[in-house]
């Protein structure tokens, strides 16, 4: 290695290594300054320190939420190239923030799901307090670790393990709810293999009526409108359910003025409602959509037909990002309400009002950990599991829609993590078995070639014998014999060169397997790990308490 070599092996290393101080810098600015904002402001409250300490833990809390689980909304949109990475990253950050403060809920169950009795801690504030403490940051512990393994893990996952740990440890197991830890392992299962079906379900479908058509120009022009019309139906439900169900009341009243539409004002919306939204959306992208793809031009290639996908996936990591900000910016802020609740009011109670000042912190936390510490997992999501096209990713996004629509009818227990994984582990095990025939084909003509070549290199070394074996030997017989020393060290390059490409095509694999194998690892032992570490934070702060 020449000193060249060497010196921008140094430069690379020392601006890596400054932007890693950069990003550690401005995250510890937004945990001190949300530390000192509380401090201040809540100055009145007995034990504001304990409420400090909490909301720093929060902020921390809310950053791994940004840097892990927020990958999943747009890493298929990265890994397929319709977004670029600091487009993706500003746009999850924006809609994340604006999902969380606009729709993002006033009032918070106290503990996650139900998951563990909170009439075991005797109206003891103390304990409870905590608890919630310990559990929230075993759960912001445990995402840094897996972000830093690069495993996309479920923070809901991490702060029930986080809850079920601090709970035990301060009332036994008995506090425990088994029967609903029971459902959170069937989602293990269930969440990936739905969203795995209805991906692999969707690529199949956009494959036969458009890719493996003659006339593709034509079947695109007929079936992509169709296609972006379904995915609106999806996100629009999907959104409606998830993302508005705090400003729902002042949607219907803004929707009613609207002619032709008179919904009813309740006070989440229902299922019908949400669907005849999403139907009404879906007849007008199909309206708009079909007209756009009509005056565009065109060719039949693949990239083509895949370009159509671009914007109706940045549509959807928006709207996944919206709607993930108002749905899990609880995970974040739920404990640090119920730890402000029992502070200011000196009990312990079901459910928690979260002011302003907390949500801001849920919010901006999960915009800034994106920001800093996100495009690692964008990245494993989007491009190290499996290689992914627009339409791989718009299969992967409408899997992560419908999933939720379905389960949530269902009364079935998902996690949108594992969804979109799943996801990207279906359309990535498709591709495999629809190219199993073409590798197939490609192992036989290796096969043939290196017994053509065996054979050929047998002949020529057996001329060589024969050659060398005669006594007497003519000018012509020792050219010959230098030829054939040349052409067998040719012969047996080519053959290692098949035979290497013959080993490379039998282990060719559309889906990594090393990324499998570690990100369900991280999957199943996610509630254990940071039950454990809840467990041991809740005796440590005791014992520093008492």
């Amino acid at each position: 290695m020449d000193i060249n070599t060497l010196g921008k092996l140094e430069k690379k290393a020392l601006k890596k290594s400054g932007m890693d101080f950069t990003r550690l810098g401005i995250a510890l600015f937004f945990a001190i300054g949300v530390l000192t904002y509380s401090f201040l402001t809540n100055g009145g409250i007995p034990n504001n320190m304990f409420l400090a300490v909490a909301a720093l833990i929060g902020a921390y809390m809310a950053m791994n939420i940004g840097a892990n689980d927020v990958a999943n909304n747009v890493g298929p949109a990265v890994g397929s190239r319709a977004m670029s990475m600091v487009m993706a990253v500003v746009v999850a950050a924006v809609f994340e923030a604006a999902g969380a403060l606009i729709a993002g809920g006033d009032v918070v169950k106290t503990i996650k799901k139900g998951i563990i009795d909170i009439a075991a801690f005797g109206g003891d504030a103390d304990a409870f307090i905590w608890a919630m403490m310990a559990a929230l940051l075993a759960a912001a512990l445990w995402l840094n670790l897996a972000t830093a393994l690069r495993a996309p893990v479920s923070t809901t996952h991490s702060i029930v393990g986080g809850v079920m740990g601090a709970g035990i440890a301060a009332a036994g197991f008995s506090i425990v709810s088994w029967g609903t830890m029971g459902k959170i392992v069937a989602s293990w299962v269930i969440s990936p293999v739905l969203g795995g079906i209805i991906a692999a379900g969707f690529l199949f479908a956009i494959k036969k009526s458009v890719l493996l058509q003659k006339e593709r120009v034509k079947s695109a022009k007929k079936y992509v409108p169709l296609y972006v019309a379904i995915m609106s139906w999806a996100f629009t439900t999907y959104l409606v359910l998830k993302g508005l169900k705090k400003i729902w009341p002042q949607v219907v009243e803004f929707l009613n003025y609207l002619p032709l539409i008179s919904l009813e004002i309740t006070k989440k919306p229902t299922f019908l409602q949400a669907t005849v939204i999403g139907l009404l959306i879906a007849v007008i992208t199909l309206i708009l959509v079909k007209n756009n793809i009509a005056k565009k031009e065109f060719d039949e290639s693949d990239r083509s037909v895949n370009a159509l996908f671009t914007i109706p996936l940045v549509f959807a990591a928006a709207l996944l990002s919206f709607a993930h900000g108002a749905n899990d910016v609880a995970n974040a802020v739920g404990p640090l309400a119920a730890i402000a609740d029992a502070i200011v009011n000196g009990g312990v109670s079901s459910k928690a009002s979260i002011p302003l000042w907390v949500m801001g912190v849920g919010a901006l936390g999960i915009a800034i950990g994106l920001l800093l510490y996100g495009p690692k997992l964008i990245k494993t999501v989007g491009s190290e599991i499996t290689e992914l096209n627009q339409i791989r990713a718009f299969s992967i996004a409408m899997a992560a829609a419908i999933t939720v629509i379905i389960a949530s009818q269902l009364g079935l227990p998902v996690s949108s993590t594992h969804i979109a994984i799943g996801g990207v582990f279906g359309v990535g095990f498709l591709r495999e078995y629809l190219h199993t025939a073409s590798l197939d084909q490609n192992i036989e003509e290796d096969i043939e070639r290196i017994d053509t070549e065996k054979a050929t290199l047998k002949a020529y070394q057996s001329e060589l014998k024969k050659l060398e074996g005669k006594e007497h030997k003519s000018e012509e017989e020792y050219e010959r014999i230098v030829t054939l020393y040349k052409l067998i060290d040719k012969e047996e390059a080519k053959l290692e060169k098949v035979k290497k490409h013959l080993k490379k095509t039998q282990k060719e694999k559309y889906v990594q397997r090393s990324s499998v194998k570690k990100i369900i690892a991280a999957w199943i032992i996610t509630v254990p790990a940071a039950a454990i570490i809840a467990g041991v934070l809740f005796y440590a702060i005791r014992g520093i308490m008492l």
